[in-house]
């Protein structure tokens, strides 16, 4: 059977089953109720890790610009030079029990990780990218698979971010403009190479994933995100993903970057991500964390205007959090106990944000339910 017979069989295949109808995924799950659950949860959490937190967000004894996952775009740091950081990669302190468990402790209902950054380098034992933590690093454990198998056991739903389009280590991936060594080639045969394969591995081999968040959105042919937007409803019909996978691809909900939005967002669903920190991936030089009351105010403001709170955390290269980020989690965790009913499955406010705190809503037996947080209580009790 020649190439072409083979794919027209695919083809017929797939529209025999529903699986593709004019070009696009059917999913047989509607997309109201793939949201349910992610309505309910209101609060997440986002992790950035990878190589990068090994020079930590400094390159030859000089601090360099932007969060610390661009550090080899910023840096413009070589590959071959790049690569040797995963030499240094050995987490050995990681440990997903207690990390999903902090999550959990935290209020938080799932979690989304970085599964391949910009750089290139996969944080999981990719059978068609050697550029991976099982492969190039001294530690030789593939975390996403740990993480996911933590993750169904405490009941937290698991997620990947990939970065579909930029790719500073591969030839055909978008963004290295710097490296005059790196013989460039299609973007295409990037998407085909690795992009596609890597995304049907993370899709087959690591359990139920609810969440697929693509990034950075780039001049990728129509033709490749087709295909990379087609296998995510096909292999994992339940999931959602947001809405960075190209031009024209609204995916189920609308994503915003640190800044909350003022006002309710016009989308039914939304979300605001945010780095607990000044820099997404872990950095020496941020110190700062957000106070457990800043956080609150975070959650309650993104959930008053009907959004989710996904709140970034930056594993150091020995695989644990600072205490700072931990404290602060933990300090969620505490309000979250005495006051989640008020976070968990309530939907936008009817009223704009009053000057005094914010207001969320929830429907309980057919009755509007209000929850007022009061942000500043005046010392003279009036």
């Amino acid at each position: 059977m020649t190439k072409i017979f083979k794919l027209l069989f695919l083809v017929i295949l797939l529209l025999q089953f529903g699986f593709i109808q004019a070009g696009n995924i059917e999913n047989k799950i509607p997309k109201e109720e793939r949201m349910e659950w992610w309505q309910e949860a209101r609060f997440g959490m986002f992790i950035h890790w990878g190589i990068y937190s090994v020079p930590a967000g400094q390159y030859h004894g000089k601090e360099v610009r932007n969060s610390a996952e661009w550090i080899m775009n910023k840096g413009e740091i070589p590959l071959g030079e790049y690569e040797k950081f995963s030499d240094q990669f050995n987490p050995t302190q990681f440990d997903a029990k207690a990390f999903v468990g902090l999550a959990k402790e935290a209020g938080m209902k799932y979690i989304v990780i970085t599964s391949k950054h910009h750089d290139g380098f996969s944080m999981f034992n990719s059978k068609s990218n050697p550029f991976n933590i099982v492969n190039a690093t001294p530690f030789k454990r593939d975390v996403l698979k740990e993480l996911s198998t933590e993750c169904q056991k405490q009941g937290i739903r698991f997620g990947f971010y990939y970065s579909q389009a930029q790719d500073w280590s591969h030839p055909g991936g978008l963004g290295n403009t710097w490296d005059k060594k790196m013989q460039h080639v299609s973007n295409d045969v990037y998407v085909r190479e690795k992009a596609l394969p890597e995304v049907n591995q993370l899709l087959t081999d690591y359990g139920p994933i609810s969440i697929f968040w693509w990034d950075t959105p780039r001049e990728m042919s129509k033709e490749v995100v087709d295909s990379l937007y087609r296998i995510t409803g096909l292999l994992q019909p339940g999931i959602i993903t947001n809405d960075r996978l190209g031009e024209g691809y609204e995916g189920d909900y609308k994503t915003f970057e640190r800044g909350i939005p003022k006002t309710k967002p016009d989308d039914k669903y939304w979300e605001i991500c945010q780095p607990i920190s000044g820099s997404w991936g872990y950095k020496k030089s941020d110190t700062i964390y957000q106070s457990t009351s800043k956080l609150v105010r975070n959650l309650v403001d993104v959930a008053s205007k009907g959004g989710n709170y996904l709140l970034n955390v930056s594993p150091t290269a020995d695989g644990i959090l600072m205490p700072g980020a931990v404290a602060s989690l933990k300090g969620v965790g505490s309000w979250m106990k005495k006051n989640s009913e008020a976070i968990y499955g309530t939907q936008a406010a009817p009223c704009t944000n009053p000057d005094w705190g914010r207001i969320t809503m929830k429907v309980v037996k057919g009755k509007p339910v209000l929850y007022l947080h009061v942000f500043d209580w005046k010392k003279d009790g009036n």
